[in-house]
């Protein structure tokens, strides 16, 4: 028979990974864009517009 692993590293090893984890959730550049969305999404539908206009009226 084999030895039980030993698992008491492990749990070192997994503190190390969660306090990394929260280090990432802490620095999410999604974060620091979201609350610029109500000003760019309108300004990219706009724009959007525009372009799909002056295309659809230069093959007029």
């Amino acid at each position: 028979m084999s030895k039980p692993a030993d698992h008491s590293n492990h749990d070192a090893h997994t503190n190390d990974v969660h306090a990394h984890d929260a280090q990432a959730v802490e620095e999410d550049p999604v974060d620091s864009i979201v609350p610029m969305m109500p000003i760019v999404l309108p300004l990219a539908g706009a724009v959007l517009m525009f372009l799909l206009a002056f295309i659809a009226v230069s093959m007029a």
